[in-house]
């Protein structure tokens, strides 16, 4: 485990997510001659015995103390870090003190960007990708030499040959903070990285070709086409519409029965297996680099309830890179983060102007920055358990290349705040504890989460990222990658967010929600044969059932509700073809059904910190009517404004979620990028 560490903070200072830093007096002799015995350059340094190691660097300087490098250097052993990522990230030194320090060893300077800011027509020397790869940056140009400012001292031979000078000029490298360099590398890239985000997803593969004008068209014409046969057949249409809504309940409800029994069938086969050997996180050692991409929009009240739920992640700081992601115009967020101290290992990445303005979008660019082999996704109001990075790296070093997903659970930590957030966390439960596994189990395709994913960059990357022009990214990269051979899994880990509590947010959130399935189906049936061949018969006619059968199922709903009249003696235009017999069927389907919701909600809130929904089950029945309302909100937005990214706000219904007071990490000092 990693220790955490104490934060004493100032209450006239900004908020600080690290200890407190006391000066350090310097190094007296002892602990010279202690750092240099202890020292892996210092015992291999014969060649250059003048030469101080890194360390007798920050000893001298007064950056570190000897007891803050011996810890440093233990940690770097265990998860194979640089020492000086180490210290940086767990805050025994800020980037101020290293800085000179890491110049010093390296023989370099350090970039002075009080000349002005990096010459844009220097920028082709370095293609975007090796900037970002070496984190570097072309600053200035004097004479025949070009100024390099870059953050990894130790790669400046291999930067050297990657860069693209002219013939006659030749490079002279400085060092620089990181956040100087990623403000001017999104400054120099920014505009051809935001257009690449736009559209990396697979052309076939994304809605950015949906044309809403042409569908409102078609919609007319349906509309037309329907009234028409209608005029002409009342009976005939009148049954066959009865007959779709009746196919599209059974589907639906057939999919929750096999989920249901795939889910219960698994707990049965791991209660009667023997207990597994104790595993501890050694497995997979070293850990990977754990990159966690937040998007943020407006977010000045959660801000730093955010940096409080991620400090708590109990992960080694020198293997954590956080990306902050702000758009450009979001003065809210910026200045909230502004007024705090982040941690090291947490970096803030500026969304250039653009459209459309999605999370997706924001994601595929902050993707540029990410340093980790696993990519995570954080929603700004989220709060993780503490141990799930470790669980998420211990899981993927026990599957092969071919898991490229881990899909954690959802609760609510404000589910008692109201009714309507209570029936939300029992919706929520079902779906992420019984019917999400259970899908998986039976090799379906997964619709991913919106938050607490967890990718291999690897597959991500090969499938294309996250589909910027679709609203529900998750679902259509969990569709993606099941067309390229990839597996998802459903991790035993939970992730505590924000319900909507209110209604009219609700349904704005659900309705974007509907409105992302029926555009990805649409755009996954452009070619349904390839489709077909790509995911199999079983897994195609499954697809059809959870993504358009989901949907439809709400969107039809007020046909099956017209049938309710039937036991006060009223009469149903289905009389003259159903038969009193075929009602008691009809009947004994539709309380076959509600029997099934409440089963699998029992089921979902076993766990103790659930249970307390359990006397409101029986009210999700009508909690679902809004769904319908959603639904149909859901149908005119495709055809009005298909790319529209309702906000759902955060720390709006309940108090924030607590975090404790003590944090894992100490961290820098170092302040956000201008």
């Amino acid at each position: 485990m990693f220790t955490k560490i104490t934060s004493h903070g100032d209450p006239d200072m900004p908020p600080s997510f690290g200890p407190a830093r006391s000066a350090n007096p310097g190094p007296s002799a002892a602990e010279m001659v202690a750092i240099h015995a202890n020292s892996r350059i210092g015992r291999s340094a014969i060649s250059q015995p003048t030469r101080p190691s890194l360390e007798q660097l920050l000893l001298a300087r007064g950056a570190a103390g000897l007891g803050d490098i011996l810890e440093a250097r233990e940690a770097a052993g265990l998860t194979e870090s640089w020492i000086g990522q180490v210290l940086l990230a767990r805050g025994a030194v800020c980037e101020a003190e290293m800085l000179p320090a890491l110049a010093e060893y390296h023989g370099l300077g350090i970039g002075d960007w009080l000349q002005g800011p990096p010459d844009p027509s220097l920028a082709s020397y370095l293609d975007a990708d090796v900037a970002l790869g070496f984190e570097a940056v072309a600053l200035h140009r004097i004479g025949a030499t070009v100024i390099i400012a870059t953050g990894r001292p130790d790669r400046t031979d291999a930067l050297r040959a990657a860069l693209c000078l002219p013939p006659g000029l030749q490079p002279a490298f400085v060092l620089a903070p990181r956040a100087q360099i990623i403000a001017a590398q999104i400054a120099l890239y920014g505009e051809m990285l935001a257009r690449l985000a736009e559209g990396q997803a697979p052309q076939a593969s994304s809605c950015r070709n949906w044309r809403a004008a042409v569908a409102g068209r078609a919609a007319v014409l349906a509309l037309f086409a329907l009234a028409t046969l209608s005029a002409l057949f009342p009976t005939a249409m009148m049954i066959a519409a009865f007959l779709a809504a009746l196919v599209v309940f059974v589907a639906n409800m057939g999919l929750k029965i096999a989920a249901f029994a795939a889910t219960l069938r698994a707990e049965r086969m791991m209660r009667q297996a023997p207990a597994p050997q104790d595993a501890t996180i050694a497995a997979a050692r070293p850990l990977p680099i754990m990159s966690i991409l937040v998007p943020l929009y407006e977010e000045r009240e959660i801000a730093t309830t955010l940096m409080r739920a991620l400090c708590d992640l109990d992960y080694p700081p020198e293997r954590l890179d956080v990306l902050l992601i702000i758009e450009e115009g979001d003065s809210l967020t910026r200045s909230a983060l502004s007024a705090m101290t982040l941690p090291g290992w947490a970096r803030i990445i500026t969304v250039p102007k653009g459209e459309p303005r999605t999370k997706p979008r924001a994601l595929n660019f902050a993707l540029n920055f990410a340093r980790g082999e696993i990519v995570g996704v954080y929603d700004a109001e989220d709060r993780p358990e503490s141990d799930q990075l470790l669980r998420v790296a211990q899981r993927f070093a026990a599957l092969g290349p071919e898991t490229a997903c881990l899909q954690g659970q959802l609760d609510y930590f404000n589910a008692r705040y109201n009714l309507l957030s209570r029936l939300f966390a029992i919706e929520y439960a079902t779906w992420f504890r019984v019917l999400l596994p259970g899908v998986q189990r039976l090799g379906l395709v997964v619709p991913l989460g919106g938050t607490t994913q967890f990718l291999r960059r690897d597959a991500l990357m090969a499938v294309g990222g996250w589909d910027a022009h679709n609203v529900t990214e998750d679902a259509e990269l969990g569709i993606r990658l099941a067309r390229h051979g990839y597996r998802v899994e459903i991790i035993d880990t939970t992730t505590f967010e924000e319900a909507n509590a209110a209604v009219m947010p609700w349904v704005r959130q659900r309705a974007r929600w509907q409105k992302g399935y029926l555009l990805t189906w649409a755009v996954a049936m452009r070619a349904p044969f390839a489709l077909l061949r790509a995911l199999g018969m079983w897994r195609f006619l499954a697809l059809q059932v959870q993504i358009l059968c989901a949907v439809a199922g709400f969107l039809i709903a007020p046909l099956l509700w017209s049938l309710m009249i039937k036991p006060f003696g009223y009469a149903h235009p289905l009389d003259l073809l159903v038969s009193p017999f075929g009602y008691g069927i009809l009947a004994t389907i539709f309380v076959a059904s509600v029997v099934l919701s409440i089963a699998l909600a029992i089921h979902a809130t076993r766990p103790a910190h659930l249970r307390h929904l359990r006397p409101y089950i029986l009210l999700s029945e009508l909690y679902f009517l809004l769904g319908t309302i959603s639904a149909w909100r859901a149908v005119l937005e495709i055809l009005h404004r298909p790319f529209d990214w309702a906000k759902t706000r955060h720390g709006q219904f309940g108090a924030l979620p607590a975090v404790a007071a003590e944090q894992p990490f100490s961290q820098t000092t170092s302040a956000p990028p201008p």
